[in-house]
């Protein structure tokens, strides 16, 4: 499989041909059941961001990402061993605002979902990092509609810049990542994996449980992004070429435990 995607013909449910970790038994998303929960106090997850040190905007065909240089940015505690470094941040979104994240609790689903994604700074790098079962910790945060989201419309504003895949842009104004933290929220903690290609089993996942609010209009404008370059012809896919569905089902919790932390 040359492209993935979320098709018919080139999403989730084909992964695993081309990537067999897809079918593991470590994946991610799950649904996020009482059943399946385990209680647990635990030290407080603390978090460090620098607003400056957003570098760019980009449309990698799957998502918009804002990638991050994460010198003097830090994640620790809750169930982390040691200090995790942001890489990146991106978005899963639906077609409608009835669906779109990637995880869900007993069943219901979120407009979209916001990953914040952290190395293990024991390792190298990201890449040696993503290696590892403990190597990265990523930050899910539930999307429901609402009022504008100061943030997002940075976000939003460059758009008309990163239309097609491939398109980047400078961001150019502040953006404090700890603002899409949920603030007095308690979060949901397992183990996990990548939630795209090569889905990869290396994801300490941390899914709040309080949702932020993004207005209607925005996540209408996170559908006008395109899936392909703007010098190659339009995929004749269900979408039309257009990003309007880029969450992955839920698959199987298995034996793996879920704990409640709160903060």
């Amino acid at each position: 499989m040359s492209h993935w995607g979320y098709g018919s013909e080139n999403g989730p449910e084909t992964w695993s041909k081309a990537f067999p970790a897809a079918s593991g038994v470590r994946q991610s998303p799950i649904d996020i059941c009482p059943v399946n929960l385990q209680t647990e106090q635990v030290k407080p997850l603390t978090w460090k961001y620098i607003p400056e040190n957003e570098k760019t905007l980009a449309n990698n065909g799957h998502s918009w990402v804002v990638n991050v240089d994460g010198q003097g940015s830090e994640l620790s505690g809750g169930p982390l061993e040691g200090k995790y470094m942001l890489e990146q941040f991106h978005c899963h979104w639906g077609a409608s605002d009835e669906e779109g994240s990637e995880h869900t609790v007993q069943g219901k689903k979120y407009s979209g979902e916001l990953h914040l994604v952290h190395w293990n700074t024991k390792y190298s790098s990201f890449a040696e990092a993503a290696k590892h079962p403990d190597g990265l910790c990523v930050l899910g945060v539930f999307i429901k509609p609402g009022k504008p989201n100061n943030d997002i419309a940075k976000i939003v504003s460059k758009f008309n810049l990163i239309q097609h895949k491939s398109c980047n842009a400078k961001i150019s104004t502040p953006m404090d990542p700890s603002n899409f933290l949920p603030k007095d929220s308690g979060y949901w903690t397992y183990m996990g994996s990548l939630t795209t290609p090569p889905c990869s089993e290396c994801v300490i996942w941390i899914v709040f449980q309080e949702p932020i609010e993004v207005s209607h209009e925005q996540l209408k404008a996170f559908r006008t992004l395109k899936t392909y370059c703007s010098e190659d012809v339009c995929p004749c896919d269900e979408y039309q070429g257009y990003l309007k569905n880029n969450y992955r089902p839920t698959v199987p919790l298995g034996e793996r435990v879920i704990r409640e932390c709160r903060q």
